[in-house]
């Protein structure tokens, strides 16, 4: 098991890559910097790459709808290209609120669309010419399609350090999950309870994997999980309600009452009047209140939050499951701290 950070995107950023070199020499393998509504992640991994030697760099997760697939795979190339070899292509679909509200572009069928994602990157670090006919992308556009006709099928001019880099799909959804499992080298489900995995996401997982193709290798599982080691008991109460605090956050306010994917998720875990006093407490702008009405078990399965012996135990349980990364928000203060925190679940890992 791979042990990874997220970079926040609303931190110090240059305070936070100055001390990157502290984790990596602890034995810390991945750093992810997501992308919202914020400072694009490819800039910053850019950055992050020539400050660093060995750790690898994902995308956590670049939104498949405001870059072209083209754009993805040049985009993948260049950065594995810096990196030498060390870039993890996260993708997803985000959500119509960041979709149509921040980039101004339908949010539609994105299955269809991360299948077709996933295919055209992989003909284009393959060299070949974007010769590709999908329902959703048509290389090239044209004259037909209502373009001016003067396209052509080109390939990528530079030789990619790789022609698979590895590509990870973000996914809760059953057919998200399914696609994942056949087709991508990774999958990052969010508000990850390992306990919950075969009823929330077995039946997908089987299904994906059972059209497989095995050059592939085994589907990789990666999650983030607040993580703290210590026997503090307060320090422990505190590092649960970060969990809390952001579990309301998805069940109870990212989405619309009937949209909403992470309180389905909630329910298929089994937690479903939880999930609904949640999100109805959250949109009514109790968000204290939400955060108290998740249910301690569930805070408790999502992370990795005690003593040692404890977190060795949930470890265990994680990697059990197949967990291939962990990404770890750590709930201890300062950086010296932290720094031991990846030391400690490194030992602990190994």
């Amino acid at each position: 098991m791979k042990i990874g950070m997220a970079i926040n995107y609303a931190g110090d950023f240059a305070e936070t890559i100055n001390n990157l070199v502290d984790f990596e020499n602890v034995g810390l393998d991945r750093i992810t910097v997501p992308e919202a509504y914020s400072f694009d992640a490819v800039s910053q991994l850019g950055y992050i790459a020539a400050k660093t030697s060995k750790l690898e760099l994902a995308t956590g997760i670049l939104p498949m709808y405001s870059r072209t697939p083209t754009n993805l795979a040049m985009t993948a190339a260049g950065m594995d290209y810096i990196s030498g070899g060390r870039f993890v292509l996260g993708i997803g679909a985000s959500g119509p609120q960041v979709i149509e509200g921040f980039h101004g572009v339908k949010y539609d069928a994105p299955i269809g669309r991360a299948r077709e994602t996933a295919e055209i990157c992989r003909m284009v670090w393959r060299r070949e010419r974007t010769d590709y006919q999908g329902k959703y992308y048509k290389l090239p556009f044209t004259k037909e399609d209502g373009g001016t006709g003067l396209g052509k099928p080109l390939k990528i001019i530079n030789h990619p350090v790789r022609e698979r880099i590895p590509m990870l799909l973000a996914a809760i959804g059953p057919k998200n999950v399914e696609l994942a499992a056949e087709l991508f080298e990774e999958w990052q489900p969010i508000l990850f309870h390992p306990e919950h995995l075969a009823t929330a996401f077995g039946e997908a997982l089987d299904k994906g994997n059972a059209k497989r193709d095995p050059s592939l290798g085994k589907l990789g599982i990666s999650v983030h999980a607040t993580t703290l080691i210590s026997d503090d008991k307060d320090e422990q109460r505190n590092a649960l309600n970060l969990v809390k605090h952001h579990a309301a956050l998805y069940i109870g306010g990212m989405g619309a009452r009937g949209k909403n994917f992470y309180n389905d998720l909630a329910v298929r875990y089994g937690y479903e009047e939880a999930a609904k006093k949640v999100q109805d407490l959250y949109l009514d702008g109790q968000k204290a209140e939400a955060a108290d009405a998740i249910p301690d078990e569930l805070a408790a399965g999502m992370s990795l939050i005690g003593s040692k012996s404890y977190v060795a135990e949930r470890l265990s349980a994680f990697k059990d499951v197949g967990l291939s990364t962990l990404l770890v928000a750590s709930a201890a203060q300062g950086h010296e701290t932290q720094v031991d925190q990846i030391r400690q679940l490194k030992e602990l890992v190994a």
